[in-house]
Parts: C-alpha cells; structure tokens; sequence
C-alpha cells in the first residue's frame, strides 16, 4: 500500500500535469490573437506587451510544474543579464494595480551569465513584487547592477522605500513557511533563494530599515 508521501508525490504529478493543459490554452489563444492582428495590420505596442508578458508568465508557471516531476529541474544556458532583469521588471508591473510606482533600472554594461533564466527571473519577480506590496501608494523600486572580483562576479541590487521587514523578522525570511503576510505562504523567498544557490549564485538581505530595503542577487559572470 502507498505510504502518505508517495501519494501526495502521485497526486501533485497528476495536479502539474492538469495546471500545465490549462495554462497552455492561454499561450495558444495569444497566438492565434497574434496571427488575427497580423492578418489585420494591426500593431498596437500595449497589447503585443500583454500578450508577450502572458506567453512569459506561462512560461515560467510551467517551468515551476515541471518542479513536482524531478528533484532537480535546473536548466542553465549562456544568456545576457540585462534582458533578463529588464523582461522581469515588465511582468512585474502587472502587480502595481493602481498605486504610484516607479521602477527604475540602473544597469551596468551588460554581461553574459551561465544560468536558468526561467528561476532568476522568478526571484527577480518576487523581489519586486514583494517590493510592490510594502509601498502602500506611492513609492519607487530600484533595480541596479555593479561589479566586482574583476568582473568575474556580478551583484543585482533591488531596492523599494516601502515598510521595512521588522528586524526580528530579518533573520527568518528565507526559512520555509516563514512570512510576514497576513496572506502568505513563506515559499517566495526561501524558493528563489535556493534556486540561485543550486546554480553558485546567492540571494541575501543586505538592509532593511524605514527609508530602505534592499536585497542582492550574486552570480558569477563569463568574463574572462
């Protein structure tokens, strides 16, 4: 007889595999959208957005299913740092809604990472979504990049001036289940965090304070 994980091991597979038919209507119809305007000369710069951000999202919805079949789902490839930052910062304005948020991005030049970028986009999304959700109307989010080690390393800063994480707090946001949300699930950061680790990258909390908080991203770069 199955022992109680080994079902729930079953049971989420059969639940991934559902999620996954479903969410793959969406990237169809964007496509079909595509080919219709298209046909019909029409370019509208707002809704090719939408529907790249959509395809995006189910994107990386089914790169998380594919989570729950295999221990390790890590798929690296050499990729350039600024268009992933850049891609993350446009799927995370959907969660602004109707506060004043400006995101602004000071990159450096760009560089080549060897990297999932379905997972470092994923952190990056948490990170300013989280941001998003600390500034109760208005506010600004910053996303920088600098390096150091002679290039070899590179570190992505992502900053909001919302609520500060009370710093007994500080010391547990990247425990499993641990949140400070009257409605979270305390995976957002623990997740991404050991994502970035099981690839030689690191996700920490550098400061958090009332004018303040600031997180890091550190990846190795393929400068030689």
């Amino acid at each position: 007889m199955p022992t109680d994980s080994e079902l729930i091991k079953e049971q989420a597979r059969y639940i991934s595999h559902e999620i996954r038919n479903q969410i793959s209507i969406s990237d169809v119809y964007c496509e079909v959208i595509k080919k219709h305007l298209e046909k019909l000369n029409i370019h509208n710069d707002s809704i090719d957005k939408a529907i790249n951000c959509i395809q995006k999202s189910t994107q990386l919805i089914g790169n998380s299913l594919l989570d729950l079949k295999t221990i390790t789902n890590i798929n690296p490839k050499r990729t350039n740092l600024n268009r992933i930052i850049e891609e993350s910062i446009e799927l995370s304005k959907i969660y602004i809604f109707d506060k004043d948020i400006k995101i602004n991005a000071k990159l450096a030049e760009d560089t080549q990472i060897y990297i999932d970028e379905n997972k470092l986009e994923a952190a990056l999304i948490n990170l300013i979504k989280n941001g998003i959700e600390a500034i109760d109307k208005k506010g600004k989010i910053e996303i920088k990049t600098k390096y150091s080690n002679n290039n070899k390393q590179v570190e992505i800063l992502v900053s909001n001036n919302g609520k500060a994480i009370p710093q007994k707090e500080q010391k547990e946001i990247f425990t499993d289940g641990h949140t400070t949300k009257a409605k979270g699930c305390g995976i957002g950061l623990y997740l991404s965090r050991c994502n970035l680790q099981a690839q030689n990258a690191d996700l920490k909390l550098v400061e958090s304070n009332n004018k303040n908080t600031e997180f890091s991203i550190t990846l190795n770069t393929l400068h030689e």
